[in-house]
């Protein structure tokens, strides 16, 4: 019986209980979203704001989470029967084991074998900010992991049976948890639509794709243009670009997204250290996070794939797409270990690491897994102990 479970669901029972034990499933004080499905059960987009911990942004009168919902409608029936004692962390750390079982199944579906998808898998959950911020699964952190989850799911779908209605239905998921991943819609819709043999061009099931994946987007764009009515009393969401007029960071008028930015985010992206201490621990992640560069360095495995070409060349315009908003954008996460936006691209990333390793693991890929899973799970040692201890 027992060789009949799926190596997915063991790589993400593996990983719940990796997590679990370094979060101890302690609820986070951050918990915007468990107050946003207390709101929405009570009728009303507005939340009862308990003071200045939790990010709301002030508006005719009420304060408003300005998030993506997703994460709250899945609080909802926790919410329902514990209140405000729901706990948030154990949402997030439920989702991070889902990712990691997700790129198992993706990994099996691009043909590599265990031992390279166990590697690959454990760089997702250690070696990127996603164990970190599942442990903590604060408002922001959870809403990373939720994208990270359903992108996944996207992903295996799309290296699978490409059922149209179950793309949207995941890719909604990402971009109602995290709004840049909507940049990634064209990319889906390619890989779905696209023929896996030129030879077969599948064109009435390509139709059935396509309007399944429309039929899934429309309802779910009409209840995104009510939910804003019902927060801003616009059809659009105005909640990022108002919190940055007020924040003391950002500027009263315009964009939160610039071109000014992209120097600040490449230095963050690409060269931020940590601080160095005389005494110990030696080193500091400072609140500003610490670059990609130094915490995960073993990604550079992705610039390795070449095959398939069409899954290749999507995969790179969807990290692009989705990581230029981040790129561009006033602030580079703050209060994290790493970089936390990077967690929107990565999962594009970790595919094209899949693809780079399919036919042989470098020596060298090894290394850098290790060390950015040392770095990781360093990481998650400092926070916890001088920082949420």
């Amino acid at each position: 019986m027992i060789s009949r479970i799926r190596p997915a669901y063991v790589a993400a029972f593996v990983a719940f209980v990796v997590m679990a034990l370094v979060s101890h499933l302690r609820a986070t004080p951050y918990n915007n979203f468990v107050l946003l499905a207390q709101a929405l059960l009570g009728g009303h987009a507005w939340i009862d704001w308990p003071g200045g911990y939790i990010d709301a942004l002030p508006y005719n009168g009420h304060y408003f989470v300005i998030e993506g919902p997703l994460p709250a409608l899945l609080l909802m029936p926790m919410v329902a029967l514990f209140g405000s004692q729901a706990n948030q962390t154990g949402l997030a750390v439920v989702l991070a084991a889902v990712a990691v079982g997700a790129a198992w199944e993706l990994g099996e579906r691009f043909g590599l074998s265990r031992s390279s998808i166990a590697w690959i898998c454990a760089f997702l959950l250690a070696g990127t900010d996603l164990l970190w911020c599942a442990m903590l699964g604060d408002v922001w952190f959870l809403a990373h992991v939720s994208a990270v989850c359903f992108t996944l799911l996207a992903l295996v779908e799309l290296a699978g049976k490409r059922r149209g209605w179950l793309v949207a239905l995941f890719a909604a998921c990402a971009f109602e948890s995290r709004f840049s991943m909507i940049a990634a819609l064209p990319v889906y819709l390619y890989l779905m639509l696209a023929p896996a043999h030129p030879c077969h061009p599948e064109r009435s099931r390509r139709t059935t794709q396509l309007v399944s994946f429309i039929a899934v987007l429309i309802p779910i764009g009409i209840l995104w243009i009510l939910y804003n009515e019902a927060r801003w009393g616009t059809w659009n969401d105005i909640g990022y670009a108002a919190w940055y007029h007020q924040d003391q960071v950002g500027m009263p008028t315009g964009s939160p997204f610039r071109l000014i930015y992209l120097p600040y985010q490449l230095q963050s992206f690409f060269a931020q250290l940590p601080t160095f201490l005389p005494t110990f621990p030696w080193l500091r992640p400072e609140f500003s996070g610490v670059a990609l560069t130094w915490t995960s360095p073993a990604l550079i495995l992705a610039f390795f794939a070449r095959s398939p070409v069409r899954w290749v060349l999507a995969l790179w315009a969807a990290a692009i797409l989705v990581a230029l908003p981040n790129f561009l954008y006033y602030v580079n996460g703050f209060a994290q270990f790493g970089m936390r936006h990077a967690l929107d691209f990565e999962p594009f990333l970790i595919a094209l690491m899949m693809l780079a390793v399919r036919d042989r693991f470098p020596l060298w890929g090894y290394v850098l897994i290790t060390y950015s899973d040392v770095v990781g799970l360093w990481g998650c040692w400092y926070w916890l102990t001088f920082l949420r201890s």
